[in-house]
């Protein structure tokens, strides 16, 4: 299956009169936000990051043009209105976490083009689906859930699809097609919490932490958090979505067939990127400190891995990777990335950050369980609606002033919203994985969203009760 069976943006289909009304409505809602900031006596710095701001959320959301193309708005607009110094949105935009993230979209590309992605998929449900098919829909799932924690929801989700409909085509009954379509696609979003790279939103959390307190993350710190949450998340969505199943037996499961050498190899680097990841500050300060570097970075590993691909043979006469399939990935995640981040620098820079901040300390009155579920709610349905990245990184600053000023640590507030981020299970428009899973056919927009729901709600209580154990 390709991108094309995901349901086109406006900007695909051409010019319509809403794509050019919400043109319009763009630079016209940050004018009014800007006034009403001027109203309320604001300097101009902080009107014209409010202006950008909307601006850019609008046509993020709405999306008449690209949404890469709008995210080099503020690269565009922060620097010639005096909001921000060329230089600092220049650092935005080649961010060490961009970089990780770069470097994780060519290694995850790898992957792909050798084959040991399905590879790793099949192994994992033979060996959880012997048995039955609630077996045989867990083993997809955690397949999903682990190949999602290292690349993209939507490779992860494009490459189990096609050995699912296989798998459904031998089924001794279609009841098993929306347990095991839907457990995919939500394994897939959920996998990505589990280290930050798996998805955008766990990256922009870490950049705005370093921002706010000065103090970087680790590789190891955020799947600290993580990973706990996955863990607990993939058996509850399992139990909820094979609840009628029964004693169903299984559908057999295609062959991976023989290793090849590529698969090999690409494992085998991806392992000890992943190792390296793990334990660069970690135990006892890790290999950095062992070995005397000190400036080793996450974004440093993987580029040494990147161009360990480029020079390993793939035991076919060519490389384990090439510029062709390198370039192929989705760049436009890393403009949206850096816009977010640019805009976030902006509400710190212009004071507006710490005044929404101050307005939401009143959260210190509330205990930390409510204050946490509350947000995890607000997250999950917002993001229902629009991108995760585009909510995640509005959230982010503001959260982080709102922790500080009610007197919290701010990872507090802001993990538990960048994990909710990824928990949208409702509505097929809401990720990719549920886009690319409701164009099969196999159910209705209503069954995803009773399914998704009561999941929206027990991620959002998942979410809480594991973090305040962990925070």
């Amino acid at each position: 299956m390709s991108h094309a069976a995901l349901p086109p943006s406006d900007s695909d289909r051409g010019p319509t009169f809403w794509s050019r009304l919400t043109l319009i409505l763009g630079p016209l809602a940050g004018l009014l936000g800007a006034f009403a900031m001027a109203g309320a006596g604001w300097p101009p710095t902080a009107c014209y990051a409010v202006l950008i701001t909307l601006w850019v959320v609008v046509w993020w959301v709405f999306e008449p043009i690209p949404i890469p193309a709008t995210s080099l708005l503020p690269l565009a607009l922060m620097p010639a209105l005096g909001i921000l110094p060329q230089a600092e949105v220049a650092r935005a935009y080649g961010s060490p976490l961009i970089l990780l993230l770069l470097g994780g979209f060519i290694l995850s590309t790898a992957m792909a083009h050798s084959g040991a992605h399905r590879r790793v998929a099949l192994t994992m449900v033979a060996a959880f689906g012997a048995h039955s098919s609630k077996r045989l829909v867990l083993g997809f799932m955690a397949a999903s859930a682990a190949l999602s924690m290292w690349i993209s929801n939507t490779a992860t989700t494009l490459m189990l699809l096609p050995v699912a409909l296989a798998v459904l085509e031998r089924a001794p009954s279609p009841a098993l097609a929306t347990p095991l379509l839907l457990g995919i696609a939500f394994s897939a979003s959920v996998g990505g919490v589990g280290t930050p790279i798996g998805t955008p939103p766990n990256l922009i959390f870490m950049q705005v932490y370093e921002n706010t307190t000065g103090t970087p993350l680790s590789f190891l710190d955020w799947m600290g958090w993580g990973v706990p949450v996955v863990l607990v998340m993939i058996p509850v969505i399992w139990l909820w979505l094979t609840r009628k199943l029964g004693d169903m037996p299984p559908a057999s499961v295609p062959s991976a067939g023989p290793w090849r050498p590529a698969e090999a190899r690409v494992l085998t680097v991806f392992a000890l990127t992943a190792l390296a990841w793990i334990t660069r500050s970690e135990p006892f300060g890790g290999w950095s400190s062992l070995f005397g570097m000190p400036g080793a970075s996450d974004a440093g590993v993987a580029f040494v891995a990147v161009i360990s691909l480029f020079l390993i043979p793939n035991g076919e006469g060519k490389k384990l990777l090439d510029w062709q399939v390198a370039e192929q990935i989705p760049w436009g995640m890393l403009l949206l990335f850096a816009g977010g981040i640019t805009i976030a620098r902006a509400f710190e820079a212009t004071g507006i950050s710490e005044a929404l901040g101050a307005q939401l300390s009143a959260l210190a009155a509330f205990p930390a369980l409510v204050t946490i579920a509350v947000i995890c709610l607000v997250i999950t349905f917002l993001t229902e609606m629009t991108s995760n990245t585009a909510t995640t990184t509005l959230m982010m600053p503001i959260l982080a002033a709102a922790a500080i000023g009610a007197g919290l640590a701010p990872e507090t507030l802001m993990v538990p919203a960048a994990m909710s981020a990824s928990c949208a299970f409702m509505m097929p428009v809401a990720t990719a994985p549920n886009a690319i899973m409701f164009g099969t056919g196999r159910f209705t927009t209503r069954t995803m969203a009773s399914e998704g729901v009561v999941l929206n709600l027990l991620g959002a209580g998942v979410i809480t009760l594991v973090l305040v154990a962990l925070l």
